[in-house]
């Protein structure tokens, strides 16, 4: 087993229509607005950006994101990662009555030193994180959908 090897699956139930949830998931320099530990996302060109992220441990994470798939038709959003993760991550969105199921798919490999030497006591406690992070980031999506007046 690669201690460093991480398959993360996530699915939020959204009061909003697939369409307006697109629309919000494929702006990833809003992300920081309304997803609490994505801390950052500088743009670089059209499909790719640094994103800088931090959970409750506390340890920053960086990687470039570099579009892979947007496919609106679909409810496809991918993306390949470099950096402090390596790998990929990809939204898939479908209809759940008027609203929206979101799955969230990621499988990287972690290469940040600290978190490499720290991968088979810590794994635990990362996998944690990352679960907190994607609840955050669950009612970070649903408050700002509504303020946007887009839920159902």
């Amino acid at each position: 087993m690669d201690w460093c090897h991480y398959r993360f699956r996530s699915r939020w139930n959204l009061p909003a229509p697939p369409a307006a949830v697109y629309d919000v998931l494929q702006r990833a320099e809003d992300y920081p607005h309304w997803w609490p530990q994505v801390r950052e996302v500088i743009r670089t060109d059209d499909t790719t950006g640094t994103v800088r992220i931090r959970s409750v441990v506390p340890y920053d994470l960086v990687f470039t994101a570099r579009e892979a798939r947007r496919d609106p038709a679909a409810g496809i959003l991918e993306i390949e990662m470099t950096g402090d993760l390596d790998g990929w991550a990809r939204w898939t969105l479908t209809a759940d009555g008027t609203g929206t199921l979101a799955r969230y798919d990621q499988e990287v490999d972690v290469t940040k030193p600290l978190l490499r030497r720290l991968a088979v006591p810590g794994r635990p406690v990362f996998r944690a994180n990352h679960t907190l992070m994607m609840r955050a980031g669950r009612r970070g999506l649903l408050a700002y959908l509504a303020a946007r007046g887009q839920a159902v």
